[in-house]
């Protein structure tokens, strides 16, 4: 655990351009353990290897931050399941009002116990299908964010009815590249030394 927390330390220091504070490493530390808790009653990310976490959700979540405008205060996690990138960012970025939208009613529960542990403040959990709070919820955002593009052309204009105009909706890549039908890519340096990690980008209108 503590080789996994030292990598995350190291990764998240050279993303954010700041070492995290002890609260912040705290609070990593104990959605490692919830995350790891819960696995074994429901199936909520690839591994419970606390190396694998930190790099491949925690790092990989924070890089988020790359692409983030520095004045968004509200934000929306779509298909947020185990709660990255939404939880992650709100950890780091304390001042912004985090809205996880999950479609599963077992990972949406999963979320509400996760926010309950960590004390975190101004986060809801939304449990539904995004279409089902366009009305709603209608340029409540500042941002969206959500991991893996998959059918982003399509997605993307549904989630940008939450945004502000002209805000972004901000989607992680797949592993091979592909043409957007909307939007634009932006490459950033990875979480390792060396690599590259894409995200799709759509202006809502």
């Amino acid at each position: 655990m503590t080789a996994a927390l030292d990598a995350l330390a190291s990764g998240a220091a050279s993303i954010l351009a700041r070492p995290l504070t002890g609260g912040e490493l705290e609070s990593f530390d104990k959605y490692l353990k919830i995350l790891q808790k819960w696995q074994k009653a429901q199936r909520l990310v690839g591994s419970t290897e606390p190396r694998w976490i930190v790099e491949n959700l925690f790092l990989d979540s924070l890089l988020f931050t790359r692409v983030l405008p520095a004045y968004v205060r509200s934000l929306a996690d779509v298909g947020s399941g185990a709660g990255l990138p939404g939880i992650p960012l709100k950890i780091v970025r304390p001042d912004m009002r985090v809205a996880l939208i999950e479609s599963r009613a077992k990972r949406a529960s999963f979320l509400s116990a996760a926010i309950r542990e960590l004390g975190l403040r101004d986060v809801e959990v939304l449990a539904g299908r995004v279409e089902e709070f366009v009305v709603a919820r209608r340029q409540a955002f500042d941002a969206a964010v959500m991991r893996c593009a998959g059918d982003f052309h399509r997605i993307a204009r549904t989630v940008a009815v939450l945004v502000m105009p002209h805000g972004p909706v901000i989607a992680s890549g797949p592993p091979k590249d592909r043409r957007l039908e909307v939007g634009e890519w932006i490459e950033v340096a990875g979480a390792q030394a060396g690599t590259k990690r894409r995200f799709a980008i759509y202006r809502s209108p």
